[in-house]
């Protein structure tokens, strides 16, 4: 007989205080719910926890008490409903559970995106600055990226941009020559998540009305992205070059924030003097 590994015992260890003490910090009133009899803890009773997920009393308590059970993210998801969990709970308690915790859905440009988050896009002008998602949805942009990259309001995704942006393609220096490479980085994003739709959505979407992507994402190619130079021919301001970097938004699971930062000649190009930035 083998024993249990000593990771998975603690991880249940940590689930059973976690739930422990999410369900403490609620109170009935919290959750719609009327008191009812004395009530010798604070919070939640494991009864009414359940009730409120839609799951038996006693499964509920098996995985409080950390036994070793089978849990679906259909499960998890209620639960996270009941005990009132925020994103980052949420995929604690998946993690806890031993389930890889979903991504989230692509946000439209604009949604959710936190003040200090939009100030240092904005900062970052007149240099671009795009912040997106796993699924390279655009999830904002400062104004030097719709000057710079001709980017405007229908430019929802970064890669069918990339494909159907004929003011973006047409600056583009080295379009044919880089256009493998950002397929390739595309398929090693998606290769993280393989049963995720969204992904598919996109290739999906892009496919139907770009033979060209089609083309290459046939090729199954793939490639890691890197921090590489951009270069485009701007019509006002002439050949621009940017070093790219991307970063993770920490507190933000599953963002990126990618910063253009021009090279020696570029800086000075990149002024209202010779492209139109708004008042």
């Amino acid at each position: 007989m083998t024993s249990e590994p000593f990771g998975a015992r603690r991880r249940r260890e940590q689930l059973r205080d976690f739930l422990r003490a999410c369900r403490a910090r609620l109170t009935p009133d919290d959750v719609g719910m009327a008191a009812v009899g004395r009530r010798r803890t604070p919070g939640l009773r494991r009864e009414e926890v359940a009730v409120l997920a839609g799951v038996g009393v006693s499964w509920y308590t098996w995985l409080e008490q950390g036994r070793d059970i089978n849990v679906s993210s259909e499960v998890l998801d209620a639960i996270s409903g009941a005990l009132r969990l925020t994103e980052p709970e949420r995929v604690h308690l998946y993690l806890l559970a031993g389930l890889n915790p979903p991504p989230q859905v692509g946000r439209r440009r604009g949604d959710a995106i936190t003040p200090e988050l939009r100030r240092l896009l904005d900062a970052w002008m007149p240099r671009p600055a795009i912040l997106r998602d796993r699924y390279w949805n655009l999830l904002a942009i400062n104004e030097a990226t719709r000057v710079v990259f001709g980017y405007d309001d229908t430019d929802r995704n970064c890669l069918t941009s990339f494909f159907t942006n004929a003011r973006y393609r047409s600056m583009h220096v080295q379009w044919a020559s880089v256009a493998p490479a950002v397929v390739a980085a595309f398929r090693a994003d998606a290769a993280h998540s393989p049963d995720d739709p969204e992904f598919g959505r996109v290739v999906g979407g892009l496919s139907a009305v770009s033979p060209e992507f089609a083309e290459l994402w046939a090729r199954h190619e793939v490639g890691a992205p890197a921090q590489a130079v951009k270069a485009v021919r701007h019509p006002d301001a002439g050949d621009l070059f940017f070093d790219v970097t991307t970063l993770t938004v920490t507190d933000h699971p599953g963002w990126y924030l990618e910063l253009y930062n021009p090279l020696p000649g570029t800086e000075e190009r990149l002024s209202p003097a010779r492209l139109a930035f708004p008042a």
